[in-house]
């Protein structure tokens, strides 16, 4: 592990630099009052991180394979839950779940995804949503990672614009027929269920639970990825997909309880940008004490020092600001925008140091086996992914001013 010793190379044998130690950056005390309960998450998460996804993540991430064996693992160590309450596990505060994302995105932006599709979408669809004997069949499955769930909302040619979804679910008799497109659908080839969003009779959306082994849902792993290449999405052509009528949530009636749902997640997707933040700072500050040139190490150019200090700053304002809009929303007082703010400014901040830190290494930056580039590209699709950076400026810019400029 490294230590504040510079590793001195010798002659042109390049050494090998040690870049995922834990540093724990928190200036302002932020998690100081953490309850020991909520840290147990956390460390459960880092553990797995360290011990299981450290070894393996870059040649899983580069042969773009969906890790169903660490899925598997996240279910075992109760790491899948995002916070749902499920019969039989411990609850699971708000900010316990948070911590999880974080350091499950400290290691790998597709392995905290998996947890933000099957824990924070699909089964919270379940929760919020779905009746009794839905939550009967797949809460456990879900929470247990031994089944995977998916969340098919965003269409090929309605993603900002999602509220305008044109996948249809026509009644007949006491069955729905569903037709349409899904697309960018995270473990919507590889699961067993996906969560379905379809516009009724009634030209309102409502949810459906389909079976992804159900005749007319074909999925088509999207290939080409350049972002979160361990997690699969997927295509998905709806070609009269019949489901029964129990298949439909009860309580799924209109767009609102889709963004119900959606505004739950937001803070999630913020805390794995900060969990992205946080390993590239880790990267940056191991690699500028062990990496020397012209004599002497990285960390003692004062412009290097500079630069790591404006990274600091960057995870010590994420670190603040998130800890303040998880409080209110555990309190029940965090408003959509309130949600929106927190994902604007957390991906933005952790796509800039992302940026530091992969000049900061230099040719070795764009190595796989050196961290800084795989978490460089996975958070771009972050800072996309469930709202895109103008849609949450929109929202925001709504509150602020009165006025929609959506349309």
């Amino acid at each position: 592990m490294p230590n504040s010793k510079p590793v001195v190379s010798q002659g042109t044998a390049e050494p090998e630099y040690a870049l995922w130690e834990p540093l724990d950056p928190d200036v302002a005390g932020v998690f100081r009052g953490v309850s020991s309960e909520d840290l147990a998450y956390r460390d459960r998460a880092r553990a797995f991180v360290q011990d299981e996804v450290r070894p393996v993540i870059a040649g899983i991430w580069d042969r773009a394979e969906y890790p169903l064996d660490l899925a598997l693992r996240l279910g075992e160590l109760d790491l899948m839950r995002d916070g749902i309450d499920v019969p039989g596990y411990p609850e699971q505060s708000l900010l316990a779940a948070s911590l999880t994302m974080m350091e499950l995105a400290r290691g790998d932006g597709s392995i905290a995804t998996i947890v933000g599709v099957q824990g924070g979408l699909a089964l919270r669809s379940i929760a919020y949503c779905g009746s009794e004997a839905q939550r009967d069949r797949w809460f456990e499955p879900l929470a247990r990672g031994t089944e995977l769930g998916a969340f098919a909302l965003t269409e090929p040619t309605h993603g900002s614009d999602s509220v305008s979804l044109e996948t249809s679910a026509e009644a007949d008799g006491d069955e729905y027929v569903i037709t349409g497109h899904k697309k960018w659908i995270g473990s919507g080839s590889v699961g067993q269920v996906s969560v379905v969003w379809a516009r009724g009779d009634d030209g309102q959306v409502q949810g459906f639970l389909v079976p992804q082994d159900a005749e007319g849902y074909r999925a088509t792993t999207i290939e080409g990825k350049v972002s979160l290449r361990a997690i699969w999405q997927a295509h998905i052509e709806l070609d009269g997909v019949r489901v029964p009528a129990s298949a439909r949530m009860p309580g799924a009636n209109s767009f609102k309880d889709t963004a119900r749902v959606l505004q739950a997640t937001r803070l999630g997707v913020a805390w794995s940008a900060l969990g992205h933040a946080v390993a590239v700072y880790e990267s940056a500050v191991h690699y500028a004490k062990q990496r020397v040139q012209f004599g002497r190490p990285l960390a003692a150019s004062q412009i290097v020092q500079s630069r790591l200090t404006e990274m600091l700053s960057g995870v010590t304002s994420l670190q603040s600001l998130l800890m303040q809009l998880t409080r209110a929303e555990e309190r029940g007082e965090l408003s959509g925008p309130g949600a929106s703010l927190g994902k604007y400014t957390a991906t933005r901040t952790a796509r800039d140091l992302a940026r530091n830190a992969r000049d900061l290494l230099g040719g070795n930056g764009i190595l796989l086996e050196n961290r800084v580039a795989r978490h460089f590209a996975d958070i771009e699709a972050l800072h996309t992914y469930e709202g895109t950076e103008t849609v949450q400026a929109l929202i925001i810019g709504r509150d602020i001013t009165g006025i929609s400029a959506f349309a």
